[in-house]
Formats: structure tokens, C-alpha cells, sequence
């Protein structure tokens, strides 16, 4: 993030983002991007990190990752995560206040005297971890594993008043620096997205909000090749995702 001003496009979004949007890729037709996606990254972090950021990346479209699950969670997950990861402002202890979790308050305490005492100054991420690799610009690449399907229960996802509280208030910030706001679903296996009982009471609410692709409907990808887990593309599905993001949405022919 410190090095990177004024980007083509931004992604948002949770893990669905930063692993499934390949900045290299976007580069091959000439867009600078930045990827802030983050675990179960929920409006209420989107929100924060927007604070922070936004003006910065000054981008002219953002791409939103909206999956159905982080509508329906508390976001605590996402906010320990930022909270021990990024430094810490008011933005953090709105945030907090938001979540109403001791786990995110007593996070925030002790982030928060490591920050003012610069204890963490010589730590650095590494850039591999297992079969993940750190690529510039936000984006992580697993390396090419192949799902194993499984049995998937019956799922229902409810969005929380207080998501879709802060996901308009994100779209209403977009819209008022003039910003144009894609929503985009990314693929999940075919068996995980069978498996949830109202998707299209998902669909339908996104649509309200905005231009809006579900990929889902759009791409015809295979379980066994494309996926590593129920839910995360591997290397050669993010391929195809991105190309066809390129094409639908940019308009660009590969």
C-alpha cells in the first residue's frame, strides 16, 4: 500500500478477492489495479479500509466482490484481522465499537501499544507461506491444487441490517467521488453454490444496488479443475474468472 498512488482499478472484498483477482493478469491489458481484499472481509471493514485508503488508490472503477456469507456474519474474524495487520486509528475503534466483541477490544488494546511503542518495526511478512505466494499489488496465488468434492448441507444466508447498512454507505462514498462500482459474485463450486436454498433473493438485493455479475450464472468451470477448496478458484480457474471479467465487464477480447 505505501508504495502504490492512483490506480486504473481497485478490488474489494474478502478472500474471494485476494485470491481471485491476479493484478498480472489486468497489467497484460494495460490496468494498474490494487487488490485490498482481506479474510471475511465484511462492509464494516470495507469500510474502514476505504477510510484509509480510498483517496490514496484514487481509482476510477472498483470491482466489488460481494459473497453472500460476509453479508450474513459479524465481521470480528475480519476486524482481528486488520487490527493486528494494519495500524491502528479511529477508524479501528469505531470499528470495534461496531463489533461489540472483547476478543476485538482487548486486540485493539494490545495492537495498539505495539503501534505506539514501534514494536513491530523489524517484522516482516514472508512472501511465501506453504503453497501461497504474496504477488504485488495484494493478490495471493495458491499454488495449483485440485478440489476433492464433498457433501455440502443445505444452506440458507441471511444478510445482517448492519452489513447492509455499511455496504450503501460504501457505495454511497463511490458514487459521490464519482467512481464507478461493479458488484461481482466470484465462481464457487458448483456443489457449494447448489447447496445455498436463496440465491436468488441474493442476486435480486444486489441488483437493486447496482450494475451486478453473478459469475456463477456466467462461466462454466469444473469442480475438479478449478477449484482448490469448496469455495476458492486455484491458479487455472482465476485464469478463466479474470478473462472473462476482461471481457464482460471492460470489454476487452483475449
Amino acid at each position: 500500500m505505501k508504495t502504490v498512488n492512483n490506480v486504473d482499478i481497485l478490488f474489494l472484498g474478502s478472500s474471494h478477492t485476494y485470491r481471485g483477482f491476479d493484478p498480472r493478469i489486468f497489467k497484460e491489458y494495460g490496468y494498474s489495479t490494487f487488490n485490498l481484499g482481506s479474510s471475511s472481509q465484511t462492509p464494516i471493514e470495507t469500510n474502514v479500509l476505504l477510510d484509509r485508503y480510498l483517496d490514496k488508490l484514487n481509482p476510477e472503477m472498483v470491482i466489488y466482490e460481494v459473497y453472500p456469507e460476509t453479508f450474513s456474519i459479524d465481521g470480528v474474524e475480519s476486524g482481528l484481522d486488520l487490527i493486528s495487520n494494519d495500524n491502528n486509528d479511529l477508524s479501528s475503534l469505531l470499528m470495534a465499537f461496531k463489533l461489540k466483541n472483547i476478543s476485538v477490544y482487548n486486540t485493539l488494546v494490545f495492537a495498539s501499544y505495539r503501534q505506539i511503542f514501534n514494536l513491530d518495526k523489524d517484522f516482516n511478512e514472508k512472501t511465501n507461506i506453504g503453497s501461497d505466494t504474496y504477488i504485488k499489488g495484494g493478490y495471493v496465488e495458491h499454488k495449483n491444487a485440485y478440489y476433492k468434492e464433498e457433501s455440502l448441507s443445505l444452506l440458507t444466508s441471511y444478510p445482517k441490517k448492519i452489513q447492509i447498512k455499511n455496504f450503501e454507505n460504501i457505495l454511497k462514498t463511490l458514487k459521490n467521488k464519482g467512481i464507478k462500482v461493479i458488484l461481482v459474485q466470484s465462481p464457487v463450486t458448483k456443489v457449494y453454490y447448489d447447496s445455498y436454498s436463496n440465491k436468488d433473493a441474493f442476486d435480486s438485493l444486489m441488483q437493486k444496488h447496482g450494475e451486478y455479475y453473478n459469475f456463477n450464472e456466467l462461466i462454466s468451470s469444473n469442480d475438479s479443475l478449478h477449484f482448490y477448496d469448496k469455495d476458492h478458484l486455484n491458479q487455472n480457474g482465476v485464469e478463466i474468472f479474470n478473462r472473462k471479467v476482461l471481457d464482460l465487464i471492460l470489454n476487452k477480447e483475449y
